[in-house]
């Protein structure tokens, strides 16, 4: 597989560097090598004059705001985000929801390349480590969004793009340190223009912390290189990035009466004799290596046309290792032991699970532009070919015990797509958008899995094959008029194929379906000097959507079902007024209902008709609002976020909702400007500052006493966040 996307990026750079044409001065290459990296970001991003809704962080915004935290937190005060960390410091994992969508269903992309995992759809961010050092700008589409590559975006997507490759020799030194033991050491250089074609930069970081949950630990190491060859309007550009994680497990919640004894404590990793917990397994942790990499090829034939093209493999290889008590031999697969005469059923022990995958293809476009029309029409394929397996490696009742592998299992996904947007200038002020793509995926899960299948007595066997073919239209219109006013219209149709574990925890026979979307939006905004306003209604209608019923899998596992109508509709408001040149005050605001329709909720296996129900993790209510003082160097930014009370379960009962939270944070910065060095930027921000007590996540579930709702009762777990903390910063550009 490696041979094949060498030869291919061989082939690619052959093609297009042939048709290079000289400049005569080294300011002019300069000039367009910027120009002509930008072209990597038009072809998949919504314009001012797109009607998608979308929020822009520029590569100076995503300075301002890194201190060395995981992406998501850079995005918490964007209209309709969610964040929340298990570790409750933001490094390590952590993830953010769109309008109540959860991660499998954000489509995120690096210079048009799929960031997903092919199986699971989620981006596990401490997989890439100090991402944000190396992001040149950023996109947050909210809805359907415009056609990319990869999983399908099902209520929002994430554009980034690399930093470009500077022009001149510059250098960058960063170091942070907080609460926590939190610390972040990051040196980059860039070589500028050499022999006027010529341009590579180089990044190395280390990112740590201890976590504010007991030992939810990250050491993250990371890299990024980039090096560009420029001539005329052609562009070569490789680019690898990557890191090592290694980050203590945190994914089990803590029950409200710990919450309020022991709001730190992590359950994982325990070791318990009898009923007594005596000790912390110190391997409880998740280790991954990712290596990212692409070459990107850009040309432009002359001002109406352009191409893009870019080759990429992602190698990725990891495990987790982690200690479990009183374990079921035979969950394992594994028969009764004889230990000194007696049979060992249960004990405690330690288990291991590998991943390794590989994942490439080719992501191309080609864009033409007029005076009255934008033609893009856009290709993308890659294989994603990986492995689980696992392995039983030690039993404290059976010392003696030799490692046993108890499952593995093979994954191929294909997935190819095309697309042509078209952006017609009809007359002064209006713009017609259309965007139509065509995707067709093709995936395959074969082996045994790692659940116990009870119906069987054996392990999971799986042999799942399946296709999908999804056409995805887009309209809309954007009409400016007046001084800074503007109106668009859009409907979008979405779809989207089930992830890995909608196969696996299933019942035999009961395969799940893709999901469908309708997403209909309508806005207005205003722009001058002085205010800028939006309003954005937005109805995504659902069929089939994927939701957690209650039910038991045949293994056991929770199982999700299509629930035939579901839908999420409201509002999105933004403003921001620059009283003066040094002072900027806004926010913005969601109001918005998220239902299930018919729902049906499954306790201990008992149906009970719920109707209408509000859908998991949708709060009603998200709102933010900032206070901005820049002046002379000194910089001071309040931000407050509030989140209304969101349902752990789809059956929308109220003992089993995590609580709203309003939670504010404080950055202060100063820069400073000489001749011998180009800026040096000090910062301290006060996260959590008025010290809330609140839980960005949690999971929940009922059981049965009886035969009726009435005799319900019902379990939480709950992530609490990091109270008052502080991270301090100080970064060198030279």
């Amino acid at each position: 597989m490696k041979r094949i996307f060498l030869l291919t990026a061989v082939a690619i750079c052959a093609t297009f560097g042939a048709r290079a044409e000289a400049k005569q001065s080294l300011n002019i290459i300069a000039n367009d090598s910027i120009l002509i990296q930008q072209v990597e970001i038009t072809t998949t991003r919504a314009k001012a004059s797109t009607p998608i809704a979308h929020s822009n962080l520029s590569h100076e915004e995503i300075e301002e705001r890194n201190y060395g935290e995981d992406i998501p937190s850079l995005l918490s005060t964007l209209p309709s985000v969610v964040i929340s960390s298990e570790s409750g410091t933001g490094i390590g994992s952590t993830s953010f929801r769109v309008r109540g969508t959860d991660p499998t269903r954000i489509n995120v992309t690096l210079n048009g390349v799929p960031m997903n995992d092919a199986e699971t759809h989620s981006v596990y961010w401490y997989d890439t480590p100090d991402l944000a050092s190396g992001v040149g700008s950023l996109q947050l589409q909210r809805g359907a969004g415009t056609s990319t590559a990869g999983t399908g975006a099902f209520g929002a997507s994430l554009n980034m793009t690399s930093a470009p490759l500077a022009s001149k020799f510059s250098g960058r030194a960063s170091l942070s340190y907080g609460s926590y033991n939190s610390a972040k050491q990051e040196i980059s250089l860039s070589s500028g223009l050499l022999g006027g074609h010529w341009a590579i930069d180089g990044r190395l970081s280390h990112i740590s912390s201890d976590g504010y949950v007991d030992r939810a630990s990250s050491q993250l190491g990371s890299y990024m290189l980039q090096a560009g060859y420029y001539n005329g309007n052609t562009m070569v550009k490789a680019l690898s990035f990557g890191g090592v994680a290694k980050v203590y497990l945190a994914y089990t919640g803590i029950d409200s009466s710990m919450l309020e004894t022991n709001r730190r404590y992590n359950p994982e990793g325990e070791i318990v004799i009898g009923d007594r917990v005596v000790g912390y397994f110190d391997d409880h942790t998740d280790n991954y290596l990712q290596l990212n990499n692409q070459l990107i090829v850009s040309h432009r034939f002359n001002d109406k046309w352009r191409i893009n093209a870019t080759a990429h493999y992602t190698y990725g290889n990891g495990y987790y290792r982690n200690y479990k008590n009183d374990q079921k031999l035979q969950k394992y697969g594994i028969a009764p032991i004889d230990v000194g005469g007696t049979l060992v059923e249960r004990t405690n022990l330690i288990r291991k699970k590998d991943m390794r995958n590989d994942f490439g293809g080719v992501v191309a476009s080609a864009a033409y532009t007029s005076k009255r029309l934008t033609l893009t029409m856009g290709v993308s394929a890659s294989l994603y070919d990986g492995v689980h397996f696992g392995t039983i490696a030690d039993l404290l009742e059976a010392p003696d015990f030799a490692t046993t592998e108890y499952y593995r299992n093979y994954t191929t996904k294909w997935d190819a797509s095309c697309y042509v947007k078209a952006e017609w200038f009809v007359a002064k002020g209006l713009n017609l958008f259309a965007d139509l793509q065509y995707r067709h995926i093709s995936h395959r899960i074969a082996g045994v899995n790692d659940n116990f299948d009870d119906t069987t007595g054996a392990m999971q066997s799986l042999n799942i094959d399946r296709r999908y073919d999804f056409f995805n239209p887009k309209l809309g219109l954007h009409y400016s008029f007046c001084n800074g006013h503007s109106a668009y219209a859009s409907a979008a149709v979405a779809q989207k194929e089930p992830t890995r574990n909608n196969f696996t925890d299933i019942r035999e026979g009961e395969y799940p379906t893709a999901e469908k979307m309708l997403d209909i939006e309508v806005g207005y905004g205003y722009d001058d000097k002085v205010v800028s306003a939006g309003i954005n209604l937005y109805y995504m209608i659902y069929r089939d959507q994927l939701v957690q019923t209650g039910e038991l899998s045949d293994t056991g596992e929770l199982l999700s079902r299509n629930v035939p109508k579901s839908y999420r509709r409201g509002v999105e408001l933004q403003l921001a007024v620059r009283a003066t040149k040094w002072f900027t005050v806004g926010g913005n605001a969601t109001f918005s209902q998220n239902h299930i329709l018919d729902y049906v909720d499954y306790i201990d296996g008992v149906a009970f008709e719920r109707g209408r129900t509000t859908i998991a993790y949708s709060p009603s209510i998200t709102a933010m609002a900032y206070l901005d003082f820049h002046i002379k160097g000194f910089g001071a930014v309040w931000a407050t976020r509030y989140v209304s009370k969101q349902y752990l379960t789809n059956g929308e009962y109220e003992d089993l909702t995590l609580p709203r939270y309003c939670v504010s944070d404080l950055d202060l910065s100063y820069t400073l400007r000489t001749k011998s060095i180009e800026k040096v930027r000090f910062g301290v921000k006060i996260k959590n500052i008025l010290n809330a007590k609140y839980c960005a996540s949690g999971y929940g579930g009922s059981w049965l006493e009886g035969a009726t709702l009435a005799d319900r009762g019902s379990w939480a777990c709950y992530f609490p966040q990091a109270t008052a903390n502080v991270l301090a910063n100080v970064t060198i550009h030279f």
